[in-house]
C-alpha cells in the first residue's frame, strides 16, 4: 500500500515537472514569437515610412537616425542606421542589466539585436509621398511592436531601460525622463530637415504611444478569481511575482463538488500575464476567471511601489488611496 502511493506520489509530481516544462518552453516561444513581430515592424517602419520622409523616431531608434542623417548632410557617407540602433543600445542595456537585472533586460536587448539586423536586412522602400500617412503609419508600425513587448513583460529598446535607470537613481517618473528624451530628437529633427519633420516627427510620436496604449493596458485594473486545490502554494508563487494583496476563500464545485479554494486578486492588466504565469507554474489545472474593475477605494501599489519591489524584494509602506 505504502509502495503504490509512493509511486503515484511520484507519478504526480512527473507529471507536474513535465507540465511545467511545457509551460516555460510555451512562454519562451511566445516570448521569442513577439520579438520577431517586433523587429518586422519595426524595420518595415524605419525602412519604408519613417526614413524616407525624414521623420524620427521614438527612443534611441530616432537618436540613430539622426546620427546617420548628420554623417550624410556632413560627409556624404551613408551609414547603416541598423548597426547605430544596435551600438547605442549595448552600453544601455549592459547598465540596465547592472541597475535592474532580470530577464526583460536580456529579452529586450535581444528585441534590439533582431531589430537592427532586419534593418540591415530590408532595403529602404518608397510607399507614399504623403508625410501624413508616412508618420501615422510608421508610428502604428512601430506602437504595435512595443505595446506587444511591454504586455510580455520586456521593452523595445534602451529608451525604456535608460528612463528606468533615471527614474529609479532620481525618484522622478519614467515618463518624464522619455518625454524630454524625445523632445530632443524632435527638436534634432527640426533641426536637420525642417519644422515640418519635427511636426511630423510628433504626430509619429503620438501614433505609436496610442497604439501602445491600446495593447499595453497597464492602467486599466482587473478583479482576477482563482479556483485551485493548491491554494497555499499558489498564493505563495502570486506573492513572489505580483506585489498585491490576496484574499482567500474555501468553495465548492458546483457539478463535481470537489472542495478547493478561491483568491482573490486586483491587479492591473500589465500585471495579468505574469500572475497567469505564476498560477499555471504551480497548478495547470487552476481555473482563473478575469473581471473588469471600475474602480477601488483602500490600498493598492503604484507604479513607483512597484518598481521598488521588483528592485529590492522589499514591500514599501503602501498609502491608502483612490483609483
Amino acid at each position: 500500500m505504502i509502495v503504490a502511493m509512493l509511486r503515484i506520489d511520484c507519478f504526480e509530481r512527473s507529471t507536474m515537472s513535465v507540465k511545467l516544462a511545457i509551460n516555460a518552453y510555451h512562454d519562451l516561444g511566445k516570448k521569442l514569437c513577439i520579438i520577431l513581430i517586433t523587429g518586422l515592424t519595426g524595420s518595415l517602419s524605419l525602412n519604408f515610412f519613417l526614413n524616407p520622409g525624414n521623420i524620427m523616431s521614438a527612443g534611441l531608434n530616432g537618436l540613430s537616425q539622426i546620427i546617420v542623417a548628420f554623417a550624410e548632410q556632413t560627409t556624404g557617407i551613408h551609414l547603416s542606421m541598423g548597426l547605430f540602433i544596435l551600438l547605442l543600445n549595448i552600453p544601455v542595456f549592459i547598465a540596465g542589466f547592472i541597475r535592474l537585472g532580470g530577464s526583460a533586460t536580456f529579452f529586450s536587448f535581444l528585441n534590439v539585436v533582431v531589430l537592427s539586423l532586419l534593418t540591415m536586412v530590408f532595403p529602404e522602400g518608397h510607399v507614399t509621398d504623403n508625410l501624413l500617412l508616412n508618420a501615422l503609419v510608421g508610428g502604428v508600425l512601430l506602437g504595435v511592436g512595443a505595446g506587444l513587448s511591454l504586455k510580455y513583460g520586456f521593452t523595445t529598446g534602451g529608451m525604456d531601460i535608460l528612463s528606468l535607470i533615471f527614474s529609479k537613481i532620481t525618484g522622478k517618473t519614467v515618463g518624464s525622463y522619455m518625454m524630454i528624451l524625445n523632445g530632443i530628437i524632435v527638436i534634432f529633427a527640426g533641426l536637420l530637415f525642417s519644422w515640418e519633420s519635427a511636426l511630423y516627427t510628433i504626430i509619429s510620436i503620438y501614433a505609436m504611444s496610442r497604439v501602445v496604449d491600446t495593447i499595453h493596458t497597464s492602467h486599466q485594473k482587473v478583479t482576477a478569481y482563482i479556483t485551485t486545490r493548491c491554494a497555499d502554494e499558489v498564493g505563495k508563487n502570486i506573492a513572489a511575482h505580483v506585489f498585491r494583496g490576496m484574499t482567500l476563500f474555501p468553495s465548492i464545485g458546483g457539478y463535481s463538488g470537489v472542495s478547493s479554494q478561491t483568491i482573490m486578486i486586483v491587479i492591473t492588466r500589465y500585471e495579468l500575464y505574469d500572475l497567469e504565469q505564476a498560477v499555471l507554474e504551480v497548478d495547470s489545472d487552476a481555473f482563473i476567471n478575469i473581471v473588469p474593475t471600475q474602480s477601488i477605494v483602500g490600498r493598492f501599489a503604484s507604479d513607483d511601489e512597484q518598481r521598488i519591489f521588483k528592485a529590492t524584494g522589499s514591500f514599501p509602506e503602501l498609502k491608502k488611496h483612490k483609483r
